[in-house]
């Protein structure tokens, strides 16, 4: 087996370094791309964290400040992701220890979604989250 090129072959790249770590020839491995790959992934994993409470937040502004456009989608919205951080947590218990981080990031880019998405100005909604949020 010839050494795969990262640049040119992520596939065979990640195929490669798999069989080489399953015949035990550490010696072979790519170890700088393999840790960037890790800290990547962890990155995925909170990148979806904050995305999720970004809709979440968003979705619960434009209910709260915009009730004569409420509907079936905002309600569908709001319980999947409802749903989804939970679930998103209990696969990855390390990220429930920066939740306060993300609810504040999570809030911050969501009250400017909200604004984006209803033309109301960004100062319309509060500056954080406390008691600015009812539920559906």
């Amino acid at each position: 087996m010839g050494a795969i090129q990262y640049e040119t072959d992520y596939y065979g790249w990640t195929l490669e370094q798999a069989e080489l770590i399953k015949s035990k020839r550490l010696d072979e491995l790519d170890f700088d791309h393999l840790l960037e790959e890790l800290e990547s992934m962890g990155a995925s994993e909170k990148r979806e964290l904050l995305n999720r409470l970004r809709v979440l937040l968003m979705h619960l502004l434009k209910w709260q400040y915009q009730p004569e456009f409420r509907g079936r989608s905002w309600v569908n919205t709001i319980r999947e992701q409802r749903r989804m951080i939970p679930v998103h947590l209990k696969q990855n218990p390390s990220l429930k220890g920066k939740l306060d981080e993300f609810m504040l990031d999570g809030y911050e880019l969501g009250r400017g979604g909200a604004a984006d998405e209803t033309g109301l100005p960004e100062s319309t909604f509060p500056l954080n989250a406390r008691g600015a949020l009812n539920k559906p």
